[in-house]
């Protein structure tokens, strides 16, 4: 997924609290859901940016190639202007584009049939 790509601010912003639990009627359930596609988030960004920064791994410790090095620098840059994993994930849940669900919630409906 292109992150760049996301309509999520890049800086820090104040969020309306009601617009986080309409969803789900509870607050601290809205901001687990979002931590554990922040999560997520991290860890795909990561393993993109691991798999493009091995290819210009050298097996030798030779200083004039670390600092000629632009290509590694621009990737690098790319990332660091990424906004937050958890900014995306607060993004994506205010977009709807996030799928949960509640097993317990679910059992009680089941119950009551």
């Amino acid at each position: 997924m292109d992150y760049r790509k996301s309509k999520s601010p890049v800086n820090t912003v104040t969020r309306d609290v009601v617009e986080l639990w309409k969803d789900t009627d509870n607050i601290y359930e809205s901001v687990a859901i979002i931590a554990k596609r922040a999560n997520q988030i991290s860890v795909e960004v990561k393993e993109d940016l691991s798999k493009k920064l091995a290819e210009f791994a050298s097996y030798n410790d030779s200083l004039d190639e670390v600092f000629e090095n632009r290509e590694q620098i621009e990737i690098s840059r790319y990332y660091e202007k990424l906004p937050k994993p958890s900014l995306l994930a607060t993004q994506e849940f205010l977009d709807g584009d996030i799928y949960w669900r509640d097993p317990s919630k679910e059992n009680k409906e089941e119950e009551n049939f």
